[in-house]
């Protein structure tokens, strides 16, 4: 549904005009890096894998923090409130900042965002505890089938690409589940691995954060993903099911264009830089660099073809 977009070669020529206008002078103070999620999700820790790569490129720390609720819409609701001095950044995710407010009023609209890089993307995958009793996908199915509404999976919020992921597959499989939204990944693989839910719409993210103690019964790729050879796809299982969640960064409306620019030649230089691509990599990440004079509209394209998924799974009307 939604695929990930290599862009190195921009991202370098970017890179190059900023150091060729020394526009990496900014900053000159730490950053306040706020995420807006519960910490332990895939947003913290790759903000987390960020930080000292940020620290050595530019001499600065980069501060998470956390402003979480309404499935990132308490944060994103507040983004533009907050000081247009440039030394403030947010993470922002897809689906989520197009579903939210074309569900209801949250508090923002999508295109209030100032969003200045998009840097990695996450496979969906269904995840369960280790000695659950899911083995394959065909034990989850049969147990969906045999209790209709009696399978309770959750994910990060409502109409978010777990959400989403969710609802297409049981169109697809003609299954019933009970899909119980949490705050963020953190939150629901650790209702997961404690029992108080049967399964997971989660990410390749949590495979390999979680190791031994979770098992990923298929993944939303069209090839299987490295890091999970023997894990099939849903595509080579007999259902048509690609997608996840992209990640990126945003400033406040009050920013100036020079310092998106500076914000956007930043992420580039640290998404480009070999061994953070192998951590991010490692921690079962897909790279992605999608830069601000580039992502307007690529953004207005996967506003489309997420509101037409939402329509399709009845999510929008």
């Amino acid at each position: 549904m939604i695929y990930c977009v290599m862009k190195r070669a921009a991202a370098g020529a970017l890179l190059a005009a900023g150091l060729a206008t020394g526009a990496f002078a900014f900053p000159d103070k730490p950053v306040d890096y706020v995420i807006p999620f519960g910490p332990g999700g895939e947003s913290d820790i790759s903000a987390r894998l960020q930080q000292p790569f940020f620290k050595e490129k530019f001499g600065q720390d980069l501060v998470v923090s956390y402003k979480e609720g309404g499935g990132g819409a308490v944060g994103w609701s507040q983004l533009n409130g907050l000081s247009g001095d440039g030394h403030t950044i947010m993470g922002v995710n897809l689906p989520h900042i197009v579903l939210q407010p074309a569900e209801k009023d949250v508090g923002y609209k999508t295109d209030d965002l100032v969003t200045i890089y998009w840097f990695h993307f996450t496979p969906d995958a269904i995840v369960v505890r280790a000695d659950s009793e899911f083995k394959t996908l065909d034990d989850f199915l049969k147990y969906a089938k045999d209790n209709p509404g009696g399978l309770t999976i959750g994910g990060t919020g409502k109409g978010s690409a777990n959400h989403l992921a969710q609802v297409k597959f049981d169109e697809l499989a003609g299954i019933k589940t009970a899909y119980v939204p949490f705050k963020g990944t953190g939150a629901v693989t650790t209702a997961t691995l404690g029992g108080q839910i049967m399964a997971q719409w989660g990410y390749t993210t949590v495979g390999a954060a979680q190791g031994d103690q979770v098992r990923l019964l298929a993944v939303a790729t069209e090839e299987r993903h490295p890091l999970f050879p023997d894990v099939p796809t849903f595509k080579e299982l007999g259902y048509d099911l690609i997608g996840g969640a992209w990640r990126g960064i945003a400033v406040p409306s009050s920013v100036p264009e020079e310092q998106r620019k500076q914000w956007s030649n930043m992420i580039a230089e640290i998404n480009a830089d070999p061994d953070f691509r192998k951590k991010m990599e490692e921690g079962g990440f897909a790279m992605a660099d999608v830069p601000y004079e580039e992502e307007k509209a690529w953004l207005a394209k996967q506003k489309e073809a997420y509101i037409q998924a939402a329509k399709d799974a009845g999510i929008l009307k």
